[in-house]
C-alpha cells in the first residue's frame, strides 16, 4: 500500500512580490527549493498564514540567494507582500517505510533567511 506523505515543507516563507500579470505559480529562490528537494515545475500545495488561502501550483526556481518568494498569475490575488506562506509537496511512501519517513523541512525567519532544518 502506498501512502501519501509530506515530502517538502518551506514554513514562513515571506512573500516577496506579486506579479498578476505572469502565466502562474510560485518563484522560489532555487537555494530554498534544492534544500527541501523541491523540482522546477513540482506540484505545490500553499497555505497564507496572513488570510488562510489555500492554493496549488508549481514551482519555479527563482534567482539564488535571492530570498525569493513571488506569487504569479492568479496566485498574486491570494496574497501580498508581506504574508508568510507554507508551501508543501507530497509523495507517495510505501506503507512499510511511512513510519521512518522524514520530510525536508525548512523554517524561514526575518529576510527570508533559514532558522531551522529538518530532514535534510
Amino acid at each position: 500500500m502506498l501512502l501519501f506523505l509530506l515530502k517538502s515543507k518551506i514554513h514562513r516563507a515571506k512573500v516577496t512580490a506579486a506579479n498578476v500579470n505572469y502565466e502562474g505559480s510560485l518563484t522560489i529562490d532555487l537555494d530554498f527549493m534544492e534544500k527541501v528537494g523541491l523540482l522546477p515545475y513540482e506540484r505545490i500545495l500553499c497555505s497564507n498564514l496572513a488570510n488562510a488561502a489555500r492554493f496549488e501550483t508549481y514551482a519555479i526556481p527563482g534567482d539564488r540567494a535571492s530570498g525569493s518568494i513571488i506569487l504569479n498569475g492568479a496566485a498574486a490575488h491570494l496574497g501580498k507582500p508581506g504574508d508568510r506562506l507554507t508551501i508543501m509537496s507530497f509523495t507517495q511512501v510505501d506503507a512499510r517505510k511511512a513510519k521512518s519517513w522524514k520530510p525536508r523541512v525548512i523554517v524561514l525567519g526575518d529576510n527570508n533567511i533559514v532558522l531551522n532544518e529538518r530532514g535534510i
